[in-house]
């Protein structure tokens, strides 16, 4: 992958192609960058561009591309003379020495420097791991010290994280060895992406704004259980230092030179799932269209997206460009993943139900929509012709993008139709009014996106939510749990479910990143590695050039 370095542009260029100087940014290097925050300030005044929205439908376990499609997007709005921006987020390196590999787009389009975008980059990862992991050092300590507050050790939520796929710390005793050591407690670790932490950080816009999330953290709870905020261990500022440069978006380049802020990376199912909102905002500034995508299927990431990122920022998204893949169809209209790359138009057929529930549910934000077919090389033409018939028949904008292989090139088509469908002025609708109960926001959710009939409340999630309005922590939005692999909270259950509840069997609290997370299903925060991990293909010569990371 190093090799393609001599092919780079300096970073400093790419910024100046968007107007910020030298003294607007701070190099990582040749080719990253951070921007300082004190540049939002100078560009304030600026009109905003166009915020577009790339999601999915319900994906296989290798994705769809929805990071090839934002990042071919942005490339083929730059090639017909429109300025864009792609914003991502960071890649974790648990996935990228697992099973998934590396997030930076795939063939012609992808964001670089890859190797060092996909491990350290510019130390953000590592800064929320350490943020995190002082917190949690502190709290063991607080409760050794028995320091008021008294905090009960039965009921601490807070635990540790790595920025690995580690399965043998999901569940873990700490504080062994006697009373040196502290008490003996059941925790566990998450993976770093899953971090409160990291949630934060895509959420703040500047010091104050992290200084108030990081301070509002619910920690656990004392003997009498009232509720014990980060802020009352006096550490706040310390792990806001921790911090300090991880909140400054990061700026690289696409593949053909375009500008890419590569910045946070909270999980989509536990959290937003999308890149930060200061890069966002920045970018939107600085261009006129700015290509941003959020995790898995439109039913996790973007429904959070809308719910959550976008009505605590004021973002507004003015198009969905919701990428399909004929696999994707194959599979859920019952081909099995070793039969994916077999020609099979009926069971594309058959799987198009769920490309058009997603359809209705952007429908529902009232934000209009453009279908992306990202298109493989295995796919054929009377497949394609299936799907793309369908879509004409409903009167569903659609364009074929095929940017990994060819380029800003392959993705004209989808670019001059998002300039089109985004010509307008309307705002989107959120899905549910903030001050709706708990309860009504998930059945919200769960009825009008997932399709479910109803919605189960386990005894634990019913304490759960008593706690929350004793609290008075109701009012905040709902950010659900659930599997990636199906609209539903079965993996199981592919295509369009239909007939099926959706049972909430607890409900977390976020107070600090301010949503709630009713969890559904078995949804794993710290994953493991697969048989032969991806960790086994990588290479580095005696120059330092890695290979081997996809």
């Amino acid at each position: 992958m190093s090799e393609t370095k001599s092919q780079l542009r300096p970073v400093k260029d790419v910024a100046a192609d968007i107007g910020l100087g030298t003294d607007d940014i701070e190099l990582y290097g040749e080719f990253k960058a951070k921007i300082k925050l004190n540049t939002y300030n100078k560009i304030a005044n600026n009109p905003d561009g166009n915020l577009i929205l790339v999601s999915a439908i319900t994906p296989t376990p290798a994705g769809e591309g929805k990071t090839t499609t934002a990042v071919g997007l942005a490339m083929g709005l730059n090639r017909i003379g429109k300025k864009a921006i792609v914003t991502l987020r960071e890649p974790s390196l648990g996935p990228l020495f697992g099973m998934k590999g590396g997030a930076t787009g795939g063939g012609q389009t992808q964001v670089h420097p890859i190797d060092e975008i996909n491990m350290h980059f510019t130390g953000d990862i590592h800064a929320v791991t350490s943020a995190h992991n002082l917190i949690s050092a502190v709290l063991d300590n607080h409760l050794f010290r028995r320091k008021e507050p008294l905090i009960d050790s039965r009921q601490v939520l807070w635990n540790r994280v790595i920025d690995m796929n580690d399965r043998a710390l999901r569940n873990i005793v700490i504080g062994l060895g006697g009373k040196k050591n502290g008490f003996p407690r059941e925790s566990n670790f998450h993976i770093s992406a899953a971090s409160e932490i990291m949630a934060i950080l895509g959420l703040s816009e500047n010091y104050h704004d992290l200084k108030e999330k990081i301070g509002n953290i619910l920690l656990g709870f004392t003997y009498d259980n009232r509720p014990v905020y980060l802020k009352e261990l006096n550490i706040t500022d310390a792990v806001v230092a921790l911090l300090k440069d991880a909140l400054k978006p990061n700026i690289v380049q696409t593949s053909d030179g375009t500008p890419a802020f590569v910045h946070g990376g909270p999980f989509a199912n536990i959290a937003q799932g999308t890149c930060s909102v200061l890069s966002m905002k920045m970018a939107l500034k600085l261009s006129d269209y700015v290509v941003t995508e959020a995790g898995f299927g439109f039913d996790l990431g973007a429904e959070k997206f809308f719910d959550i990122v976008a009505r605590k920022s004021g973002l507004n998204p003015k198009i969905v460009v919701l990428v399909a893949t004929i696999r994707a169809l194959k599979m859920h209209g019952g081909k099995k993943l070793k039969e994916l790359n077999e020609s099979d138009p009926e069971a594309v057929r058959r799987g198009i139900p769920n490309l058009l529930k997603h359809i209705q549910n952007i429908c529902r934000f009232a934000v209009p929509a453009v279908v992306a077919v990202n298109r493989f090389d295995n796919d054929t033409d009377e497949e394609v012709k299936v799907l793309l018939d369908f879509l004409k028949g409903r009167g569903v904008e659609t364009a074929i993008i095929d940017s990994a292989s060819q380029g800003s090139a392959g993705a004209v088509d989808l670019a001059e139709k998002v300039v089109k469908i985004s010509n307008h002025s309307e705002h989107y609708k959120p899905l549910y009014e903030i001050e709706a109960t708990i309860e009504e926001k998930v059945e919200t959710i769960c009825k009008q996106i997932y399709g479910s009939n109803a919605v189960d409340f386990t005894k634990s999630a019913k304490q759960a939510i008593k706690k929350i309005n004793k609290i008075g922590l109701a009012k905040l939005p709902v950010c659900i749990a659930k599997t990636q692999k199906s609209l539903s909270d079965n993996p199981d259950l592919l295509g369009r479910p239909k007939d099926f509840l959706v049972t909430v069997r607890d409900i977390e609290i976020s107070s600090g990143a301010g949503f709630l997370v009713p969890v559904t299903g078995d949804i794993l925060l710290m994953p493991g590695l697969p048989k032969i991990p991806a960790a086994e293909h990588v290479d580095i010569d005696e120059d330092g050039n890695i290979s081997g990371l996809f």
